[in-house]
């Protein structure tokens, strides 16, 4: 379970997209206040869809080849073979060409609240990603303590990018500014690619394990 959670938490953490988002989000006026608010917004998503999986299990691994054990194997081959899918998809398109309407994007994320801010962190997660992790929390045995700091590790890992550039914009905003700047840029001209390489990387992974764990 561990090393389940670690590999997807390292993937939501590097998910381009959401990077992409939140880059923007501290790029605004008042970014500091609203990417805290993204981040407070994000990690509750992750305390209640492990909450619920927890309650749903009783803190119990289910045993090997029970309908819950199944099923959760059953969610990591089909979240990996919709990764699979949705990076060869991306990959055949290629990338699409950009309008140059930055200005304006900025002017409206301007006028972005805290608020709405922490309501975007939620439409922005990775959900197959997170529906991952969600099947991998079925085997965690609360009555171990190794379970606990799984749990804490996979989602302080799975902000890890957003607590750094949060945690680097409030002690050198001026240079976090400048280097967000370019990060932002980078992102924009490699996006794309770096999109495909995460979810086909992911999907790999999660398909392997899922195919695994079912016909073990």
């Amino acid at each position: 379970m561990v090393l389940d959670l670690m590999l997807i938490g390292l993937a939501i953490a590097v998910f381009p997209l959401s990077v992409t988002a939140f880059v923007l989000v501290l790029s605004v006026r008042g970014g500091t206040w609203k990417g805290l608010a993204f981040i407070v917004s994000w990690l509750a998503c992750f305390v209640v869809v492990l909450g619920a999986v927890l309650l749903s299990t009783g803190g119990e691994p289910p045993a090997p080849r029970s309908p819950p054990s199944t099923a959760a194997s059953a969610v990591k081959l089909a979240v990996g073979v919709g990764l699979l899918s949705y990076g060869l998809h991306r990959h055949r398109r290629g990338p699409r060409r950009r309008t140059s309407s930055g200005g304006g994007m900025m002017t409206r994320l301007d006028r972005l609240s805290a608020w709405t801010a922490a309501g975007l962190a939620p439409l922005l997660q990775p959900w197959g990603l997170v529906a991952a992790g969600a099947a991998t929390v079925v085997g965690a045995d609360l009555s171990d303590s190794s379970s606990y700091v799984a749990l804490v590790a996979y989602c302080v890992l799975a902000t890890s990018s957003l607590l750094a550039m949060e945690v680097y914009t409030l002690l050198a905003p001026d240079t976090a500014r400048t280097r967000l700047g370019g990060l932002r840029t980078w992102l924009e001209a490699h996006q794309e690619r770096a999109l495909v390489a995460v979810t086909l990387a992911a999907g790999l992974f999660l398909v392997g394990r899922g195919i695994a764990q079912l016909t073990s």
